[in-house]
């Protein structure tokens, strides 16, 4: 087999770059693969499967604030976050679209346009009077203006809100007028494709920013994410994104000695006719 590299390279490079370019070549491809897929349910079907690909039946109907019957993908027509609530909690489903409302403004996407929020109540006896209680509360926290289309929030029948439910793999149980449910969220692609599921009653600006920018489609939506894949990885164990410091130290570490590798060869090239004259 011919060998890809000039004559020269084997001269002009020391042996110990060699070894050391090779193995921060396969940590970089080592570290790329790295994906995990969690799965967290607990008893009496009160929990979260991940069904991280799978989509959510946009065809569902629910009413909206006014009471109007609409389906999910009338409203689903990008990057979508997807909140699992019922309006009468008041503490985990308080606390996360509170959060929310305090998270959105520092967005540096349109609401509306880029992405659209959901508040989808778990409680077939929420009303949407009682939802657009709720959404006047959440908006005017914000003081900062907000498209009323930005955030919808909405409410269904018992079968309904189990059907999307269940294709989330979001697993919850009535209590009285209370519900045993996960704290956690998703974001969906336009097409409803289940894209990242976020934990906790407290979503991190930047965890939102980049699901969003991973459920984005389109030439420009695709060319972010690749860069964020590649700078960002989500860490199963730690439910959020972390900036990988390997991944990017080893590339720079690459680039730095390929350049200076490049200089000594191609300046080799521009030496030798001058060595040959004085001969």
């Amino acid at each position: 087999m011919r060998n890809p590299l000039p004559d020269r390279w084997p001269v002009l490079m020391p042996a110990g770059w060699t070894a050391a370019l090779l193995a921060l070549f396969f940590l970089l491809n080592a570290s790329a693969g790295s994906c995990t897929t969690v799965r967290v349910v607990s008893a009496d079907d009160v929990g979260l499967e991940e069904h991280l690909g799978a989509k959510i039946p946009l065809d569902s109907q629910f009413h909206d604030e006014s009471g109007k019957p609409v389906r999910l993908a009338e409203l689903v027509s990008g990057p979508t976050l997807i909140l699992p609530v019922y309006y009468g909690c008041t503490n985990i489903c308080y606390n996360l679209q509170w959060g929310v409302a305090q998270v959105l403004p520092k967005l540096t996407s349109r609401p509306g346009s880029d992405y659209r929020v959901i508040s989808l109540s778990i409680d077939e006896h929420d009303t949407p009077a009682l939802a657009t209680s709720y959404k006047r509360a959440y908006l005017t926290s914000m003081h900062t203006p907000f498209p009323q289309d930005g955030w919808r929030f909405l409410t269904g029948d018992e079968a309904t809100i189990r059907v999307v439910m269940q294709a989330a793999g979001y697993g919850f149980q009535r209590r009285g007028r209370d519900f045993l449910h996960p704290a956690a969220s998703f974001v969906i692609g336009g097409d409803g494709t289940i894209i990242r599921y976020l934990y906790g009653s407290t979503i991190r600006p930047k965890d939102l920013s980049l699901a969003l920018i991973e459920a984005r489609d389109g030439t420009t939506g695709k060319t972010i994410r690749t860069v964020m894949d590649y700078c960002f990885t989500f860490d199963s164990s730690r439910k959020t994104y972390v900036f990988n410091l390997l991944r990017i130290s080893a590339t720079a570490i690459i680039i730095c000695c390929a350049s200076f590798m490049a200089f000594l060869y191609f300046g080799s090239k521009k030496r030798k006719p001058d060595t040959l004259e004085k001969r």
